[in-house]
């Protein structure tokens, strides 16, 4: 099914997934080079900062003025610094990405950004990210600065190595999380901190799933690690994952309904998020897990049962 939505025509959910890389004519104006410097930095994936909100929406924080703007600070101080790696790493990427698929079509590798403005820009982008990270304080700017060490240390050696690498990116979505928390100084609890960091490594063994569907027989000498894992391995990470999160988010809302009374908004909750889960799994299934951001973006049932879950859960925090 996978490959059978690879080529579907223009407008199917197949062709909004390839445009994500589509090429951009080589220029020499300005607003070319400018244009093709945005989609290195990749602002699709910024969706993925949505996670700091999480801490402090499930501790009803997000209504104090400061609180949420400290937060807001903290979710554009990830931006920029992810937006720097991204650039940095496709620079030293550039000649393998020029052999991918889908990645020869990045700014960098087709020629469109130089590899000196992107590194300008990239540097740019971090020094900015944790300039930002210090005005909320200097926990955010520690944690920041674990996300840019170990993002790069990925990059460089890690990304190679078979179950590191998975649960080095799962880390990186596990410091979004708490980076919320510590900018909202709200206490993190430690079903949170689980439910966080194995949804985190649902969603990993699902890329990487993804990765190795699509890049076929090319997979190891594109991403080494893909040569260690099978097709049923990362299928038995991502039910592992998924079955401890389900499992950790039920005790996360039958704790917290004790706390409160009236309806049972929490575990009311519990019912979206499993469905959320549920549907993660089935496109994962289908092979369209490479890009995450981007299933989130455009699968409309996945949206709607988020909403759901936002509105359930929201009710038991400031109604509870």
């Amino acid at each position: 099914m996978a490959s059978e939505l690879r080529t579907a025509a223009p407008g199917t959910e197949a062709a909004v997934e390839s445009e994500q890389d589509a090429p951009i004519a080589p220029g020499t104006g300005g607003r070319s080079r400018a244009a093709g410097l945005l989609r290195a930095a990749r602002p699709k994936q910024w969706v993925k900062n949505v996670l700091l909100l999480a801490a402090p929406f499930a501790a009803g924080a997000l209504g104090d003025g400061p609180t949420l703007a400290r937060v807001l600070l903290a979710v554009a101080a990830f931006c920029l610094a992810a937006s720097g790696t991204y650039l940095l790493n496709d620079v030293r990427d550039v000649d393998e990405d020029r052999r991918h698929p889908r990645k020869c079509r990045r700014p960098i590798a087709a020629g469109v950004v130089s590899p000196r403005l992107a590194v300008a820009a990239g540097v740019t982008a971090l020094g900015a990210g944790l300039a930002v990270a210090a005005l909320v304080g200097w926990e955010l700017l520690a944690i920041l600065a674990l996300y840019v060490v170990t993002t790069t240390a990925y990059s460089l050696w890690l990304r190679n190595v078979a179950v590191v690498d998975i649960g080095i990116v799962a880390f990186g979505f596990i410091l979004r999380a708490v980076a919320g928390g510590v900018a909202a100084d709200v206490p993190l609890s430690r079903w949170f901190l689980i439910v966080a960091s194995f949804g985190s490594l649902f969603m990993v063994a699902g890329k990487r799933y993804g990765e190795y569907l699509d890049l076929g027989a090319d997979r190891a000498s594109i991403r080494p690690t893909l040569r260690a894992y099978s097709h049923s391995y990362l299928r038995y990470v991502w039910t592992v994952a998924s079955a401890v999160a389900i499992a950790a988010y039920c005790l996360w809302a039958f704790e917290e309904s004790g706390f409160h009374t009236g309806p049972p908004w929490y575990e009311l909750s519990i019912i979206p998020f499993t469905m959320s889960i549920l549907r993660y799994a089935l496109l994962l299934d289908d092979g369209d897990g490479s890009a995450p951001e981007e299933i989130v973006l455009r699968d409309r049932t996945l949206q709607v049962l988020g909403v759901v879950w936002v509105v359930v859960f929201g009710c038991g925090v400031y109604f509870g």
